[in-house]
């Protein structure tokens, strides 16, 4: 009998263990166990630049400096699932951080996106490369074709609009915008959101302190003079971000730590321990890398950490979640001693389609020049001299 009980309270445990995890296997919920799911109620639907005349210039005709033009106005509930454009000329040409994209959600008369479109995309300041995450992409070849597929749902419709800022003709804009036509959408959909900010930071009175080189440094405890990379009032989530910054020096540009202040918090909730942490990186990373949520697809090749570096993260299985208002922000250095070429486009989903901050001009996000060896050369002659300018001075004196 003593046996039996063994046996029994053996079994029971083994049950106890298996059936819960064939019971959450059974129930999970991912990409791909929802593929397998057959749908009811929604039809494909798609508008493209394709050529009506069943030719094959599938594209539409030149966007001229200063126009606006809609590519895509739809009617009544359903969800954007898929969108891939490309221009010509290619960036060397023509900047992409120029030419700007919003969308517009359930009749609203501003925008619930609005960015320069290589930056949406992947593709920071002027130039191209390849960039490969779960919901965007750039390339091949060298990030010429860029590819969304975030999930974008409405209910009164939704309408796509491109402005060339450039002072260029656009010569040629192929697209798709693949959606889903649906009686009505599901439960709890919020909408998409996608905002693009720059700034060129400003250093402290005292210097750019970094690591104590040049000075004493000091805490940051209230996120003052933080870079802000989202700003907005609702209920939603937070999920991902691409993050371009030129540093205008040698030195380390990622000890800012991410802080964020949800529901009307005065003192951020939630606080990192440095930029590249953020992006799940570390030790101060200069080489190129792609994950599906998180990556550094462009890194500068100058001098220490002197140029242009973009880095990722998306918050897939870890969103940030708010309940009336989030503003999220990044140190740029140590308690913001240093100034940098800082611009992000945050992506986030909330209940309503509601305004953005105001967009940067043309002007305030311009790319800043490249610091090179002739301005390197002009620095040492600056420190020689403040070091009496003896013939033999080296470097590090």
């Amino acid at each position: 009998m003593k046996r039996i009980t063994k046996v029994s309270l053996l079994l029971s445990l083994v049950l106890g263990l298996y059936f819960p995890i064939v019971f959450a296997q059974v129930s999970m919920n991912n990409e791909m166990f929802d593929l397998a799911k057959l749908k009811s109620g929604v039809k494909n639907k798609r508008i493209s630049s394709t050529d009506p005349t069943g030719g094959n210039r599938d594209h539409l005709e030149p966007f001229q400096p200063g126009e606006k033009r809609t590519i895509a106005e739809i009617k009544g509930a359903g969800v954007i699932n898929h969108i891939w454009i490309t221009i010509a000329p290619p960036p060397n040409e023509l900047s992409r951080n120029d030419i700007i994209i919003r969308m517009y959600w359930d009749g609203k008369d501003y925008p619930s996106v609005e960015s320069p479109i290589g930056p949406f995309f992947g593709q920071g300041w002027d130039e191209r490369y390849n960039y490969a995450s779960l919901p965007l992409s750039a390339g091949p070849e060298n990030g010429t074709g860029m590819s969304s597929y975030f999930t974008m749902p409405y209910t009164e419709g939704a309408r796509i609009e491109i402005e060339n800022q450039t002072d260029k003709a656009i010569n040629a804009f192929y697209f798709y915008v693949d959606y889903l036509e649906m009686d009505k959408l599901p439960k709890d959909m919020g909408r998409f959101h996608a905002w693009y900010n720059h700034n060129l930071t400003e250093a402290l009175p005292e210097g750019e302190t970094e690591w104590g080189l040049t000075g004493a440094q000091h805490p940051n405890t209230t996120g003052e003079r933080n870079y802000v990379f989202i700003e907005t009032k609702g209920k939603g989530h937070f999920v991902g971000i691409n993050y371009y910054v030129h540093c205008p020096t040698p030195m380390w540009y990622g000890e800012g730590d991410d802080m964020w202040f949800i529901d009307g918090e005065t003192n951020p909730s939630l606080i990192g321990t440095g930029t590249e942490d953020f992006f799940n990186t570390s030790w101060c990373p200069k080489e190129s890398f792609s994950h599906p949520y998180f990556g550094y697809p462009r890194v500068n090749n100058d001098v220490g950490w002197l140029g242009r570096t973009h880095a990722y993260r998306f918050f897939i299985t870890d969103p940030i979640f708010f309940e009336k208002s989030i503003k999220g922000t990044i140190e740029h250095g140590s308690n913001n001693n240093l100034t940098l070429d800082l611009a992000t486009v945050a992506y986030w989903y909330q209940d309503l389609a509601a305004p953005l901050p105001a967009a940067p001009t043309k002007a305030q996000r311009a790319p800043k020049p490249f610091i090179n060896h002739m301005d390197m050369h002009r620095w040492r002659d600056a420190w020689r001299k403040s070091k009496g300018n003896k013939a033999t001075l080296w470097g590090n004196e």
